[in-house]
């Protein structure tokens, strides 16, 4: 038997000894597998060591299988566990009654010991890149906050305007993967000030020539940082660091880009950016009122800002007042 120290854990839940038996003779070379003849038991169980993956018996004394399921799905530490029925059960309704209480997949008795070994090696494998995806956005969004932390800001910014981002994405008629591949690249938009000597970037006052042109060089450094990543996020958030300071009137930087020559994904973080950062606190000003927010984006709207996006933002603004509620400032 191979070393199982870093092998996923298998809660195989049966009333049925022999049932328990063959399933463990079928497992036991590939994973670390616990038991429970009951409901309670494997929800006990569960609670005490979180397994990676659950094979539940429907038909069970007390607590059915469907109970055990709905109970683990309606808790948020245990609802991304996925649950295989292993059921002699095979009628269509009784399968359409297991998927809407939450599980990912059924496996009939007598069981098939191929079949029992490539569905729960293809379950563990969706876990494992779910799990990637959330790690590789959650380093995204601190990698974000890391830059703001070092402008002074508290970090809470960068999440709020990048949801901020994707609401106006969906407002303008983009698709929700579009949308959520945004709110996700946003928080890289000022990366690059990662770059920026401390002397430049955490000044007090007004910055003279030279150190506006090196403060004006963070869109280029977060390119930098981003380029030549395969990734459909990186990519979509280096477009989004090198050209978020572009402006509509073509005064912008770093190229002085003009009108929808701006790529679009850039123009809506422009607007988010500064929508979130007026009605924020900052060490050098007051939070503005939503009135007079509004009145500064509508007053840019052919100059900094795509006009389009403005509108965008006016006509889903219940919205992103939410949002800026859900995300407030810590005390």
């Amino acid at each position: 038997m191979m070393d199982q120290t870093n092998q996923p854990k298998i809660l195989i839940v049966d009333d049925e000894p022999l049932n328990l038996k063959i399933l463990k003779q079928v497992l036991q070379d590939d994973y670390r597998l616990s038991f429970a003849k009951s409901g309670m038991d494997a929800l006990e169980l569960v609670n005490k060591e979180r397994p990676g993956l659950i094979l539940l018996d429907v038909m069970m004394p007390g607590m059915t299988g469907l109970e055990v399921c709905r109970q683990l799905k309606s808790h948020p530490d245990t609802h991304t566990i996925p649950v295989i029925f292993v059921t002699a059960l095979s009628d269509e309704a009784d399968e359409s009654e297991g998927f809407a209480a939450g599980a990912v997949d059924y496996i009939n008795k007598p069981i098939s010991p191929a079949l029992v070994k490539a569905r729960v090696k293809t379950h563990l494998s969706l876990v494992h890149i779910d799990e990637l995806k959330r790690t590789h956005l959650e380093l995204i969004q601190r990698l974000g906050r890391a830059a703001e932390f070092k402008d002074n800001e508290t970090g809470m910014h960068v999440i709020r305007m990048s949801h901020v981002s994707g609401r106006i994405a969906l407002q303008m008629g983009f698709d929700a993967s579009f949308a959520e591949l945004l709110v996700q690249a946003a928080p890289m938009h000022d990366i690059g000030k990662i770059g920026i000597p401390d002397n430049v970037l955490l000044k007090p006052g007004k910055l003279d020539t030279e150190e506006l042109r090196i403060m004006r060089t963070h869109p280029q450094i977060g390119a930098g940082i981003l380029d030549n990543s395969t990734s459909a996020l990186i990519k979509l958030a280096h477009t989004v660091a090198l050209y978020h300071h572009e402006k509509w009137d073509g005064s912008g930087y770093p190229f002085g880009l003009k009108g929808t020559d701006i790529p679009i994904e850039a123009r809506i973080v422009a607007v988010a950016d500064v929508f979130d950062a007026l009605l924020s606190k900052r060490p050098y000003k007051e939070p503005w009122p939503l009135e007079k927010t509004i009145e500064e984006i509508k007053s840019q709207s052919y100059r900094h800002f795509d006009p389009a996006v403005v509108e965008a933002l006016m006509a889903c603004l219940p919205d992103l007042i939410a949002i800026n509620d859900k995300w407030r400032e810590e005390a």
